[in-house]
């Protein structure tokens, strides 16, 4: 009873690798383990594989299947489950950011209980988790309540007890176990592994598990089947239906013999849950993050040293230090970004795409490489005959109305080249179908002949002697029915079938199966001795009469969105289990440049380097399996490209968690679904092109932001140590600076709702920590020139150099640091001159109105005494539209050299 031990814990990976390598390993060891064990039971006789199960052609009894169900579980997959809502909320709020402004605010309430800066610190640090908390929050829920909605059943055989014979009842697909058998038909899902017991015209899809776009056949089986050769790889075994699967036509009985996540399926599932990767958006923030905090640990002890020993109150020193450490932190930043990727996820929703994960939203506009499979995104995910072909390569009606005899008379099932040729004559206007022939036999289909016959009377004509003339039409796999032509049907001359006429009209099956097509050989033979039943043996001297060839067609909309991903810098790479040819035919159609097609057997004898090499110069990867998809996608990350991935299957699933942003579809099953980062409710590559841009102006927003807030942060805090030093007061008290910079942040909520340049959105944006700095202390000391120039204005102009007109000082420069700050922001935000060749949205421009007029309003306010301001003289007010005038016009110079020199600016 092999099949019956209990579930065993996978060995782990041998330590000093990553967690990310050991949990590919993981996936790698134990996908072929379960594959081992798989082709074993393939190769075994029918009877010993029930032995093994511990079962009989009867089936379990319903006590044996309960024992059952005990001991090995439902049959349910390893499924990444969301955490308790206590512990996301928990996870919203951890954030480096947000870990200092809780630090400062802990030290100012230790300072004074009373500073209304802890409850503004405190209000900043909630609203900023919350909003993100609920999004997630919103966003698990809905995803459960849509797997919710689904129940699936099969149909399985058992008795009531041990004497009792056999009943086929519903069970739901959970309550599955080994030893069951399992019965079959068109349209049903696979429930778990299973051996075929019997079976007859069995098509299979696996598209969810290899890729392939067209369903596979199973061997006919019968109840003394002694097995077959072992394979390497299950998914091609042809007595094995796999779970995950779905039956398109034939019936077949099976044995489970694995459920859960001792299936296949389950073996590829189980290794997914847990932990994700780290993305390029968890890395930038960290980056970005701890430049800032090494910035400001280095900065406050100068600020609260220099205080200290010019001014000699160490106490004063430090609240002022504490201000500063506040001023350089961007407060609002975990409040920007979760408004940010709030207000993306709201927008692509309009465009059909629904964010599980607000994180991958500035993933999806980094991204500079697609990594997609092709059936559904590139293709229909349909069969259309494409051609019919005489046995010259020319197209000829006179074949597609004998395939469509041959599919419209058959009794059985129709597969999907069969419906696909029907579909085909009523689109053609040519080919006039009426009641000519009438249906008098068939010879079914079977795997062993690959082909199928009808026997059709031609009611407009009458033989000899009153008798019907019967016409036999045959259709099936091109080796097959040539061997049973002697005549080829030639300009409507009938002309026998030499070698070299052989020759010929294989080569020409065989041209059209190099473009990636399917196609099926169509002959006829006129009956000599009319009767009412014909058999295998009537399938003989027949008149080949031409080809019919189908594929699965582009989709008319992907040409125009891969130009358009390619326009925005995204190239796109073709990963498929599908065969080498249809993949390099249908990339061909949508006008990608294929070059060598890459199979995935071709990698696994490749270390990382040489892989990193070849994925980086390969375009199309076909008969690739899920390890494999997601090495390719490890080996461009390791290149420094931010990867995603687009797929729907179980064989996807691997890939679409290493991706930086893993992209699916409503339609997918389920594992696929949960590894996805964005789901797409549409399967098209136009949908992801608008979610794409709306990723880049959500980056582009909080890039913004991020620069626009560190540069300026960075000249007021060098301001304020060149001030420390040579003015014998504080040059600004500490609420002052806690106030104008919340005023200035408060101004820039409005950021997630500015727009952004076209140009800015033609590339993919990643983060860039050493940019960020660079850009910090290029720009930032422009701003420290002109608060200089005011220094200089207020001590001479205006008498603010002592103690007792320092109030006037402080008034000064607050106005103009504020204004300063918040004007600035239109230089920045865009690479062109502001307000001429770029305008920032109407929310923006209010923010702007209401933060200028804020800060010229406080020193004249109620409020002022308060905080600390004196009412500015009218001589103030020329000067700082001077200051400010001569500011806007040196940064924009700035900004020309510096976008010049370093060739970027957001």
């Amino acid at each position: 009873m092999t099949m019956l031990t209990p579930r065993t814990p996978a060995k782990l990976a041998p330590p000093g690798r990553s967690r990310r390598e050991r949990k590919a390993a993981e996936l790698e060891a134990g996908t072929r383990r379960v594959g081992e064990r798989l082709a074993a039971v393939s190769s075994r006789p029918a009877v010993r594989v029930l032995q093994d199960v511990d079962t009989s052609r009867g089936g379990l009894t319903h006590a044996e299947a309960a024992l059952r169900l005990e001991r090995h579980g439902a049959n349910t997959v390893a499924h990444e489950r969301a955490p308790h809502w206590t512990v996301q909320l928990a996870k919203a709020f951890w954030n480096p950011f947000i870990g200092v402004l809780v630090f400062l605010a802990a030290v100012m309430f230790w300072q004074d209980p009373a500073d209304p800066g802890v409850v503004i610190l405190s209000a900043m640090v909630g609203i900023s988790g919350l909003l993100r908390f609920w999004q997630e929050y919103r966003s698990g829920r809905a995803a459960d309540a849509l797997q919710k909605l689904v129940t699936t059943t099969c149909a399985v055989q058992r008795r009531a007890g041990s004497g009792s014979g056999p009943t086929t009842f519903e069970v739901a697909m959970e309550q599955v176990v080994p030893g069951d058998l399992v019965k079959l038909a068109a349209g049903d899902l696979i429930p778990a592994d299973l051996r075929l017991l019997t079976s007859k015209d069995l098509m299979v899809s696996q598209a969810s598990l290899s890729g392939e776009s067209l369903p596979v056949a199973k061997a006919d089986t019968r109840a003394e089947d002694l097995g077959q050769h072992e394979t390497a790889d299950p998914v091609e075994a042809d007595n094995l239906c796999l779970a995950g699967t779905s039956v398109t036509s034939g019936t077949a009985t099976g044995v489970v013999v694995a459920t859960g996540a001792d299936t296949y399926f389950g073996s590829m599932a189980g290794s997914l849950a847990g932990e994700r990767p780290q993305t390029n958006f968890d890395n930038g923030v960290r980056k970005v993050s701890f430049l800032l905090i090494r910035f400001m640990l280095v900065m406050v002890p100068v600020v609260f040293m220099i205080n200290g020993f010019t001014k000699g109150d160490w106490d004063e020193a430090f609240l002022f230090a504490v201000a500063v450490a506040v001023g350089l932190t961007p407060e609002m930043l975990p409040m920007v970004v979760s408004a940010n990727l709030a207000r993306g996820a709201v927008a692509m929703s309009r465009h059909k795409v629904v964010v599980k994960r607000l994180n991958a939203i500035q993933n999806l506009g980094a991204m500079d490489v697609l990594c997609t499979d092709k059936t559904g995104t590139l293709t229909e995910d349909r069969i259309v005959l494409d051609r019919y072909l005489d046995v010259h390569g020319a197209e000829d009606t006179e074949v597609l109305e004998y395939g469509y005899l041959n599919a419209h008379f058959q009794t059985g099932l129709k597969n999907l080249m069969d419906q696909a040729v029907i579909d085909r004559v009523g689109e053609a206007e040519e080919v006039v179908v009426d009641a000519r022939f009438s249906m008098v036999d068939e010879i079914p289909f079977d795997f062993a002949r690959r082909r199928m016959s009808v026997v059709l009377n031609r009611n407009s004509v009458l033989g000899t002697g009153g008798r019907p003339e019967h016409v036999l039409i045959t259709k099936g796999a091109v080796e097959e029915v040539l061997g049973l032509c002697t005549h080829l049907r030639d300009g409507g001359e009938r002309v026998a079938l030499t070698e070299q006429l052989r020759r010929r009209v294989t080569r020409i099956a065989e041209e059209n199966n190099r473009r990636g097509l399917r196609v099926l050989a169509v002959a006829t033979r006129t009956v000599d001795a009319p009767r009412a039943a014909y058999g295998v043996a009537d399938e003989d001297g027949l008149t080949l009469i031409g080809f019919l060839a189908f594929l699965d067609p582009p989709k008319a909309s992907a040409a125009a969105a891969l130009r358009g991903l390619a326009d925005k810098g995204i190239a796109v790479k073709v990963v498929t289990g599908d065969n080498e040819l249809v993949a390099a035919r249908v990339c061909a159609d949508v006008g990608i440049e294929v070059g060598h097609v890459v199979c995935g057997a071709e990698l696994d004898g490749l270390d990382e380097e040489a892989l990193r090499a070849l994925a980086a110069r390969t375009t199309v990867f076909a008969k690739v399996n899920p390890v494999q998809k997601a090495r390719i996608v490890r080996a461009l990350q390791a290149e420094g490209r931010t990867v995603g991935f687009l797929g729907d299957g179980i064989n996807d699933a691997a890939a679409l968690r290493e991706a930086d942003v893993g992209v699916s579809v409503d339609t997918a099953v389920d594992i696929a679904k949960e590894s996805a980062d964005i789901i797409l409710l549409e399967k098209d590559l136009t949908v992801l092109e608008q979610g794409v841009l709306q990723g880049r102006t959500t980056f582009g927003n909080t890039i913004k932001y991020i620069k626009m807030t560190a540069s300026s942060n960075f000249g007021n805090v060098f301001s304020v140590l060149v001030a420390s030093a040579f003015i014998p007061f504080q040059p600004m008290l500490a609420i002052m600076l806690l106030v104008q910079n919340l005023v200035y942040d408060i101004a820039q909520l409005a950021t997630p709702w500015d727009r952004m340049d076209e140009e800015y959105l033609r590339k993919p944006r990643n983060w860039d920590a050493k940019g960020i700095f660079r850009f910090m202390v290029t720009i930032g000391p422009i701003s420290s020139i002109f608060d200089i120039a005011m220094f200089v204005i207020m001590w001479n102009v205006f008498a603010a150099d002592n103690e007792a007109a320092q109030s006037l000082f402080q008034s000064g420069w607050f106005v103009e640091g504020l204004l300063s700050q918040t004007l600035v922001v239109h230089m920045i935000r865009t690479r062109r001159i502001p307000f001429v060749q770029s305008r920032a949205s109407w929310p923006v421009m209010v923010m702007t109105v209401l933060a200028v007029l804020t800060g010229l309003w406080l020193p004249f306010s109620p409020l002022a005494p308060s905080l600390g301001f004196v009412a500015l003289p009218a001589g103030y007010f020329p000067w700082l539209i001077g200051v400010l005038l001569a500011y806007c016009t040196l940064t924009q110079l700035v900004k020309t050299w510096y976008i010049r020199t370093f060739k970027t600016w957001l």
